[in-house]
């Protein structure tokens, strides 16, 4: 797929995720923001999901670890053509599409996350399962930065490399901000490449906005054997929207009029 195809699938997704937040009056747009071109070099070039297979067993498979990124995984689907559910509808009474992805009412949310650490953790025993049944598909998983904090991503991270999972490619969402502002001030989880490396991991690093560099780094986790991937993918968060980008009070708020319509200016989204 040429670059600016890509380009455009990402920026449809980006106006998703401003107008989900913008309908909720809540919802988490940076971090969905900054995630926004790694979901579509996934969804538009690596993983083989579809219409026909998104209810079976027989495809790649993508845990949203960071589950209160919800917007980025609905605004994906949504752009992909799997989504029925109007996106408008998001974070509000009796709708399917919840602030937390919720595998029993979407389909193609292949795990229900919001709990940190457990995303990855679950992305783990699809892996091992697909191992034990033969099944060639692999399997993704978007950590946040902060979420790094949590114990059980490394405990997660010790088993996936004991248990050899090279069909398990893990993306980190480096925005470097989190709820309470930026992840070196908060609790420092650094250094990531050296720490995974030390758990027997495969570390790749990225400019997680530049698809040429996520594709090469997708292909190339996909030729490791005997150990799983994790690509360490720089980002901004808010991504896309500028009054947004790198501004950690964006981590969960949600935009007035104003700045709905402006934010969908700046993606073209309002004429």
């Amino acid at each position: 797929m040429e670059t600016k195809e890509l380009e455009q699938h990402a920026n449809n997704i980006r106006k998703n995720i401003v107008a989900q937040v913008y309908s909720a009056k809540s919802g988490h747009p940076g971090g969905s923001l900054s995630a926004a071109d790694i979901l579509t070099e996934l969804y538009f070039e690596q993983m083989d999901i579809n219409k026909d297979n998104i209810n079976t067993i027989d495809r790649d498979r993508f845990v949203l670890s960071k589950g209160h990124a919800s917007p980025v995984l609905y605004g994906t689907l949504k752009e992909k053509g799997l989504l029925e559910e109007d996106l408008t509808t998001f974070r509000h009474i009796d709708s399917k599409l919840q602030g937390h992805p919720n595998m029993n009412y979407v389909a193609g949310v292949d795990m229900s996350t919001g709990s940190l650490g457990q995303g990855i953790s679950c992305a783990v025993g699809m892996a091992i399962s697909n191992k034990v049944d033969g099944n060639n598909h692999r399997v993704y998983a978007l950590l946040g930065d902060g979420e790094c904090e949590e114990g059980e991503v490394w405990e997660a991270a010790m088993a996936a490399a004991h248990y050899k999972l090279d069909n398990l490619c893990a993306i980190l969402d480096y925005n470097h901000l989190q709820i309470d502002g930026n992840i070196e001030d908060v609790i420092s989880p650094e250094p990531f490449a050296s720490k995974f490396e030390a758990f027997g991991w495969n570390v790749l690093d990225v400019n997680g906005h530049d698809f040429d560099q996520l594709r090469n780094a997708f292909n190339q986790a996909k030729q490791i054997k005997g150990k799983p991937t994790i690509i360490i993918a720089h980002t901004i968060k808010g991504k896309g929207v500028s009054y947004m980008e790198d501004n950690y009070a964006w981590h969960g708020a949600a935009p007035n009029q104003e700045q709905y319509e402006q934010a969908m200016k700046e993606l073209g989204g309002l004429e």
